[in-house]
């Protein structure tokens, strides 16, 4: 009798065998990922902070980390999709202190912490869709507009407060900023969790999600396909907007206090976070996932720097090379890379 060996499907072991194309595939996709190279970022930095600082792997230490990413952190998830669709937003640190002055204003009247939170939410949510509408109804290019916003928003944080400070705000508005949920897990690391797993899901397993995509990828296709470009792209603004409002608020309750100079400086990281994440700034690519790693990465470096007691300024310049690098070498790569020399 003559045996045939029956064929069975690929699996993998130490001893030679392969993993099933439906399984290989995605996992050599994986692994030659932006999101992996990232994580190995996360490692070695981890690695590095651990030794250059005696201190940086207490568990209060790694908790005060998490403060230095997730008010920006909150806006760059918005920022990436906004980003996707082939907008931007530059006036997302300017709304902030417009928030964070009006929230100020209302504590100086007495007015509760509910009342403060919604305040400074609505703010953002308004100033979003004033950006929006500017873009969207009126046709005006978003860099222009989001700049020309910025300058408007912070400069009526200034005219309301000029040199002064707001402080009196109400005992338990702290919370927000400086509470723990549980153990050494504060409020704004619980939220920017959850917030990410919201559009971690908004962008990658819903209608809505890939119709931003399809926008940032060739928006007159589009448009032609029946997708509501124009009314797509404002709620974009919109949210960008709510979450500057939610990190107005985190910021506030965190320092105690208000002037107009807050979160300077905020929107040029809240960028760097979107794009070091892999979102393509064309728009039409990018990943959730991606931001958070590189949310973290900045957050890392920030914080390490600190220990060591970097000046300000220094961790300024490490933003602006990693801006520039993240976008410059994709271009690059496309145009000098290995294809190239054939």
């Amino acid at each position: 009798m003559t045996l045939v060996a029956s064929a069975a499907p690929q699996t993998t072991s130490s001893q030679g065998r392969r993993l099933p194309d439906r399984l290989d595939k995605p996992f050599r996709s994986a692994l030659l990922s932006w999101e992996m190279l990232l994580v190995l970022i996360v490692v070695a930095i981890f690695v590095v902070n651990s030794f250059a600082s005696p201190y940086f792997l207490d568990p209060w230490s790694l908790s005060d980390l998490s403060f230095n990413f997730t008010e920006k952190g909150l806006i760059a998830l918005a920022m990436a999709l906004l980003i996707i669709s082939g907008e931007i937003d530059l006036s997302v640190a300017a709304i902030m202190a417009l928030g964070s002055t009006l929230m100020g204003m209302a504590a100086e009247a007495g007015i509760a912490t509910p009342g403060l939170v919604a305040i400074g939410i609505g703010t953002g949510l308004a100033c979003g869709a004033f950006n929006g509408v500017l873009v969207t109804k009126l046709g005006l290019p978003s860099i222009v507009v989001t700049i020309g916003t910025m300058s408007l928003f912070r400069g009526l944080a200034f005219i309301i407060l000029g040199d002064q400070a707001y402080k009196n705000y109400p005992a338990d508005f702290a919370f927000f900023g400086q509470g723990y949920v549980a153990w050494v897990f504060s409020f704004e690391l619980v939220l920017f969790v959850v917030a990410a797993l919201v559009f971690w899901f908004l962008l990658h397993r819903t209608n809505f999600g890939r119709r931003v995509f399809t926008i940032g990828n060739n928006p007159i296709a589009a448009q032609f396909s029946g997708v509501r470009v124009e009314r797509i792209k404002f709620v974009l603004f919109c949210l960008t907007g709510l979450m500057a409002g939610i990190a107005s608020v985190l910021i506030t309750s965190r320092l105690g206090s208000t002037r107009p100079s807050i979160a300077q400086g905020y929107e040029l990281e809240v960028i760097t976070m979107a794009v070091l994440g892999g979102v393509s700034i064309l728009g039409g690519s990018g990943s959730i996932l991606g931001v958070v790693l590189a949310a973290v990465i900045m957050g890392l470096v920030t914080f390490g720097l600190g220990l060591l007691n970097v000046p300000g300024i220094v961790m300024s310049i490490v933003i602006g090379v990693l801006l520039i690098s993240v976008i410059a070498l994709p271009i690059l790569w496309n145009r000098y890379g290995p294809r190239k020399a054939f």
